[in-house]
Protein backbone atom coordinates (compact mmCIF):
# COMPACT_ATOMS: atom_id res chain seq x y z
CA UNK A 1 0.00 0.00 0.00
CA UNK A 2 0.47 3.13 -0.74
CA UNK A 3 0.21 5.96 2.38
CA UNK A 4 0.16 9.27 0.23
CA UNK A 5 -3.40 11.11 0.68
CA UNK A 6 -4.09 8.05 2.79
CA UNK A 7 -6.13 7.85 6.09
CA UNK A 8 -4.18 5.65 9.58
CA UNK A 9 -6.03 5.98 12.47
CA UNK A 10 -3.93 4.43 15.34
CA UNK A 11 -4.91 4.19 19.07
CA UNK A 12 -2.11 4.17 21.97
CA UNK A 13 -0.13 6.43 19.92
CA UNK A 14 1.27 8.67 22.86
CA UNK A 15 4.70 6.02 23.35
CA UNK A 16 5.81 2.91 22.49
CA UNK A 17 4.56 0.59 19.34
CA UNK A 18 1.94 3.36 18.56
CA UNK A 19 4.44 6.10 18.39
CA UNK A 20 6.55 4.10 16.45
CA UNK A 21 3.64 2.82 13.77
CA UNK A 22 3.25 6.93 13.77
CA UNK A 23 6.79 7.93 12.55
CA UNK A 24 6.46 5.15 9.93
CA UNK A 25 3.18 5.90 8.70
CA UNK A 26 4.07 9.84 8.61
CA UNK A 27 7.24 9.14 6.84
CA UNK A 28 5.51 6.80 4.09
CA UNK A 29 3.37 10.22 3.56
CA UNK A 30 0.19 8.91 5.27
CA UNK A 31 -2.90 11.53 7.21
CA UNK A 32 -2.52 10.55 10.67
CA UNK A 33 -5.16 10.38 13.40
CA UNK A 34 -3.87 9.81 16.92
CA UNK A 35 -5.55 9.16 19.74
CA UNK A 36 -4.90 7.96 23.57
CA UNK A 37 -6.47 9.08 26.52
CA UNK A 38 -3.84 11.91 27.15
CA UNK A 39 -3.59 14.75 24.70
CA UNK A 40 -0.89 15.86 26.08
CA UNK A 41 1.58 13.17 25.66
CA UNK A 42 0.02 12.98 21.91
CA UNK A 43 0.94 16.77 21.20
CA UNK A 44 4.11 15.91 21.94
CA UNK A 45 4.31 13.11 19.64
CA UNK A 46 2.77 15.28 16.72
CA UNK A 47 5.89 18.07 17.86
CA UNK A 48 8.44 15.35 17.49
CA UNK A 49 7.28 14.54 14.09
CA UNK A 50 7.36 18.43 12.45
CA UNK A 51 3.99 18.51 11.58
CA UNK A 52 2.35 21.58 11.16
CA UNK A 53 -1.34 20.61 11.66
CA UNK A 54 -2.13 19.58 8.41
CA UNK A 55 -1.50 15.98 8.50
CA UNK A 56 -1.37 14.77 11.62
CA UNK A 57 -4.82 15.27 13.99
CA UNK A 58 -5.69 14.43 17.63
CA UNK A 59 -8.63 12.09 19.25
CA UNK A 60 -8.66 11.41 22.80
CA UNK A 61 -10.16 7.91 22.95
CA UNK A 62 -10.67 6.04 26.08
CA UNK A 63 -10.95 2.52 24.92
CA UNK A 64 -12.46 1.57 28.14
CA UNK A 65 -15.49 3.51 27.61
CA UNK A 66 -17.33 1.77 24.69
CA UNK A 67 -20.27 4.07 24.46
CA UNK A 68 -17.93 7.16 22.66
CA UNK A 69 -16.67 4.81 19.97
CA UNK A 70 -19.40 6.10 17.29
CA UNK A 71 -18.98 9.74 18.23
CA UNK A 72 -15.54 9.43 18.05
CA UNK A 73 -15.43 7.42 14.53
CA UNK A 74 -18.02 9.84 13.28
CA UNK A 75 -15.28 12.68 14.29
CA UNK A 76 -12.37 11.20 13.09
CA UNK A 77 -14.11 10.39 9.61
CA UNK A 78 -14.53 14.45 9.19
CA UNK A 79 -11.07 15.33 9.57
CA UNK A 80 -9.60 13.81 6.54
CA UNK A 81 -12.98 12.08 5.04
CA UNK A 82 -11.92 8.41 5.26
CA UNK A 83 -10.04 6.06 7.38
CA UNK A 84 -8.08 3.62 5.07
CA UNK A 85 -5.88 1.56 7.82
CA UNK A 86 -7.07 1.60 11.39
CA UNK A 87 -4.35 0.27 13.82
CA UNK A 88 -5.74 -1.15 16.86
CA UNK A 89 -2.98 -0.56 19.22
CA UNK A 90 -4.27 0.53 22.21
CA UNK A 91 -3.79 -1.63 24.96
CA UNK A 92 -2.79 -2.98 29.07
CA UNK A 93 -0.77 -5.24 30.40
CA UNK A 94 -1.07 -7.24 33.65
CA UNK A 95 1.71 -8.64 36.06
CA UNK A 96 -0.48 -10.86 39.26
CA UNK A 97 -0.47 -14.26 39.64
CA UNK A 98 -5.08 -15.29 39.01
CA UNK A 99 -5.83 -15.52 43.09
CA UNK A 100 -4.14 -12.54 43.99
CA UNK A 101 -5.95 -10.79 40.89
CA UNK A 102 -9.37 -8.72 41.46
CA UNK A 103 -12.07 -9.67 39.07
CA UNK A 104 -12.55 -5.62 38.15
CA UNK A 105 -9.23 -5.90 37.07
CA UNK A 106 -9.53 -8.85 34.51
CA UNK A 107 -12.52 -7.07 33.45
CA UNK A 108 -10.66 -4.04 32.53
CA UNK A 109 -7.53 -5.76 30.78
CA UNK A 110 -10.46 -7.31 28.57
CA UNK A 111 -12.54 -4.30 28.05
CA UNK A 112 -9.78 -2.11 26.81
CA UNK A 113 -7.62 -5.02 24.92
CA UNK A 114 -10.25 -6.80 23.64
CA UNK A 115 -13.94 -4.98 23.58
CA UNK A 116 -12.17 -1.70 23.11
CA UNK A 117 -10.03 -3.37 19.51
CA UNK A 118 -13.50 -4.94 18.54
CA UNK A 119 -15.85 -2.16 19.57
CA UNK A 120 -13.95 0.42 17.56
CA UNK A 121 -13.52 -2.04 14.45
CA UNK A 122 -17.20 -2.33 14.34
CA UNK A 123 -17.14 0.98 13.91
CA UNK A 124 -15.28 1.94 11.30
CA UNK A 125 -15.81 -1.15 9.18
CA UNK A 126 -18.80 0.09 7.39
CA UNK A 127 -17.11 2.87 5.71
CA UNK A 128 -14.42 0.44 4.67
CA UNK A 129 -16.99 -1.97 3.06
CA UNK A 130 -18.59 1.19 1.51
CA UNK A 131 -15.44 2.34 0.44
CA UNK A 132 -14.29 -1.56 -0.88
CA UNK A 133 -10.76 -1.07 0.57
CA UNK A 134 -8.83 -1.08 4.24
CA UNK A 135 -6.39 -2.63 6.51
CA UNK A 136 -7.36 -3.18 9.84
CA UNK A 137 -3.94 -3.53 11.97
CA UNK A 138 -4.07 -5.31 15.43
CA UNK A 139 -0.83 -5.40 17.87
CA UNK A 140 -1.70 -8.84 19.72
CA UNK A 141 1.60 -10.54 21.25
CA UNK A 142 3.24 -13.53 21.59
CA UNK A 143 1.06 -13.95 24.95
CA UNK A 144 -2.30 -14.30 22.07
CA UNK A 145 -0.36 -17.82 21.34
CA UNK A 146 1.39 -18.91 24.81
CA UNK A 147 0.52 -18.38 28.30
CA UNK A 148 2.47 -18.13 31.43
CA UNK A 149 2.49 -16.72 34.39
CA UNK A 150 1.78 -13.69 35.54
CA UNK A 151 -0.36 -13.05 32.26
CA UNK A 152 -3.63 -14.50 32.84
CA UNK A 153 -5.64 -11.58 32.20
CA UNK A 154 -3.40 -10.53 29.20
CA UNK A 155 -2.99 -13.76 27.92
CA UNK A 156 -6.56 -14.19 28.07
CA UNK A 157 -7.42 -11.09 26.27
CA UNK A 158 -4.68 -11.50 23.76
CA UNK A 159 -6.25 -15.04 23.10
CA UNK A 160 -9.15 -13.71 22.49
CA UNK A 161 -8.29 -10.68 20.22
CA UNK A 162 -6.15 -13.45 18.08
CA UNK A 163 -9.68 -15.07 17.55
CA UNK A 164 -11.72 -13.14 16.86
CA UNK A 165 -9.49 -11.27 14.69
CA UNK A 166 -8.57 -14.17 12.83
CA UNK A 167 -12.49 -14.89 11.85
CA UNK A 168 -12.74 -11.71 10.74
CA UNK A 169 -10.13 -11.92 7.85
CA UNK A 170 -12.51 -14.32 6.52
CA UNK A 171 -15.73 -12.36 6.18
CA UNK A 172 -13.42 -9.26 4.88
CA UNK A 173 -11.83 -10.85 2.37
CA UNK A 174 -14.99 -10.23 -0.08
CA UNK A 175 -15.00 -6.31 1.00
CA UNK A 176 -11.10 -5.80 -0.16
CA UNK A 177 -10.14 -5.38 3.39
CA UNK A 178 -6.89 -7.12 5.11
CA UNK A 179 -6.45 -8.31 8.75
CA UNK A 180 -2.60 -8.18 9.97
CA UNK A 181 -1.84 -9.17 13.20
CA UNK A 182 1.51 -8.03 14.50
CA UNK A 183 2.72 -10.66 17.70
CA UNK A 184 5.45 -9.03 19.31
CA UNK A 185 7.57 -10.62 22.17
CA UNK A 186 8.81 -8.85 24.75
CA UNK A 187 9.77 -5.02 23.60
CA UNK A 188 11.05 -2.09 25.34
CA UNK A 189 8.16 0.32 25.92
CA UNK A 190 6.55 1.32 28.91
CA UNK A 191 4.18 -1.37 28.87
CA UNK A 192 5.58 -3.43 31.97
CA UNK A 193 5.28 0.10 34.07
CA UNK A 194 1.75 0.18 33.07
CA UNK A 195 0.59 -3.25 33.52
CA UNK A 196 -1.70 -3.81 36.45
CA UNK A 197 -1.45 -5.94 39.13
CA UNK A 198 -3.80 -7.67 41.19
CA UNK A 199 -5.72 -4.66 43.30
CA UNK A 200 -5.07 -2.69 39.88
CA UNK A 201 -2.88 -0.49 40.50
CA UNK A 202 0.79 -0.11 38.23
CA UNK A 203 3.44 -2.57 38.11
CA UNK A 204 5.86 0.79 38.22
CA UNK A 205 8.98 -1.06 37.01
CA UNK A 206 10.44 -2.13 33.57
CA UNK A 207 10.64 -5.94 33.59
CA UNK A 208 13.57 -7.77 33.08
CA UNK A 209 12.77 -9.24 29.98
CA UNK A 210 11.37 -5.71 28.52
CA UNK A 211 14.38 -3.94 29.65
CA UNK A 212 16.77 -5.92 27.18
CA UNK A 213 14.74 -6.12 24.40
CA UNK A 214 14.55 -4.45 21.13
CA UNK A 215 13.09 -0.77 21.05
CA UNK A 216 9.91 0.01 19.09
CA UNK A 217 11.57 1.62 16.75
CA UNK A 218 13.89 -1.56 15.63
CA UNK A 219 10.29 -3.59 15.90
CA UNK A 220 8.51 -1.50 12.98
CA UNK A 221 11.69 -1.22 11.21
CA UNK A 222 11.74 -4.83 10.80
CA UNK A 223 8.12 -5.28 9.88
CA UNK A 224 7.56 -2.48 8.03
CA UNK A 225 7.63 -4.39 4.28
CA UNK A 226 5.41 -6.79 5.66
CA UNK A 227 2.83 -4.74 7.37
CA UNK A 228 2.39 -2.44 3.87
CA UNK A 229 1.76 -5.28 1.49
CA UNK A 230 -0.47 -6.92 4.46
CA UNK A 231 1.08 -9.81 5.49
CA UNK A 232 -1.91 -11.24 7.88
CA UNK A 233 0.09 -12.29 11.09
CA UNK A 234 3.92 -11.31 11.61
CA UNK A 235 5.26 -12.40 14.42
CA UNK A 236 8.18 -10.46 15.90
CA UNK A 237 10.64 -11.83 18.43
CA UNK A 238 13.87 -13.05 20.25
CA UNK A 239 15.03 -16.64 19.61
CA UNK A 240 13.71 -18.16 22.77
CA UNK A 241 9.59 -16.90 21.94
CA UNK A 242 10.29 -18.18 18.05
CA UNK A 243 11.59 -21.40 19.83
CA UNK A 244 8.67 -21.83 21.86
CA UNK A 245 6.39 -21.42 19.43
CA UNK A 246 7.85 -24.07 17.34
CA UNK A 247 8.14 -26.40 20.83
CA UNK A 248 4.05 -25.61 21.31
CA UNK A 249 3.50 -27.23 17.76
CA UNK A 250 5.86 -29.95 18.43
CA UNK A 251 5.01 -31.00 22.31
CA UNK A 252 2.92 -29.09 24.32
CA UNK A 253 4.06 -31.17 27.11
CA UNK A 254 7.55 -29.99 26.93
CA UNK A 255 6.55 -26.36 26.60
CA UNK A 256 4.90 -26.37 29.52
CA UNK A 257 8.16 -27.74 31.54
CA UNK A 258 10.35 -25.06 30.13
CA UNK A 259 7.84 -22.44 30.94
CA UNK A 260 7.73 -24.05 34.65
CA UNK A 261 11.04 -23.20 35.20
CA UNK A 262 11.55 -19.90 33.49
CA UNK A 263 11.51 -16.27 34.52
CA UNK A 264 8.82 -14.82 33.03
CA UNK A 265 8.78 -11.21 34.86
Amino acid sequence: MKYTNKTVWITGASSGIGKALAKAYFKDGANLILSSRRQDALEKVRTALHDDHSRIKILTLDLSLPDTFAARTAEALSLFGSIDVLVNNGGISQRSIFEETDLDTVRKIMEVNYFGSVGLTGEVIPHMIKQKSGHIVVTSSIAGKIGTKYRTAYAGSKHAVQGFFDSLRQEMYEHNISVTLICPGPIKTNITKNALTGDGTSFGKMGDMHDTAMDADEMVTRIWGKLKSGTEEIIISGWKEKMALIVKRISPKLLNKILKKSKVV
